[in-house]
């Protein structure tokens, strides 16, 4: 099986997560500027077998979208037409920061660890990647 990779894309910095190759457990990988974030992908998905990417839907709570979704939805049209062989899905993120930061405090990280918003998106991107593969688990 190949991989899959998730994005928990922001403004200004992007979390990305990886799958092991058996699509059993997502491990963050790293987090990325933006800007940066195609062409990261592209030189990632040319080295290693990647079967898809999970981009986390930006929503509000009350399942509108956000105002990061048309960033997000730009990005996802340039993908597809550039690499139409790696499909690119949607995934809902909402609460995934918030995930995040239980998470950063149940693992015992200090305050100022806590505050790294890098860290913050890559543990929200890991969390997305989880919660897809779970949902495709029990689909099957």
């Amino acid at each position: 099986m190949a991989r899959i990779v998730s994005v928990d894309y922001g403004r200004k910095r992007t979390g990305i997560a990886v799958s092991d190759p058996l699509q059993l457990i997502a491990n963050g990988l790293v987090t990325v500027s933006t800007f940066e974030l195609f062409g990261f992908l592209s030189d990632y998905v040319a080295r290693e077998d990647v079967e898809r990417i999970i981009i986390g839907e930006p929503r509000q709570p009350n399942g509108q979208p956000s105002e990061n979704m048309t960033r997000v939805q730009q990005f996802v049209n340039r993908w597809r037409k550039a690499m139409p062989q790696i499909p690119i899905e949607f995934y809902d993120e909402r609460f995934t920061s918030v995930l995040a930061h239980r998470t950063m405090i149940d693992a015992g990280l200090g305050k100022k660890r806590r505050q790294d918003k890098a860290l913050v998106d890559e543990i929200s991107a890991t969390i997305i990647l989880q919660s897809y593969m779970e949902a495709q688990r029990a689909r099957s």
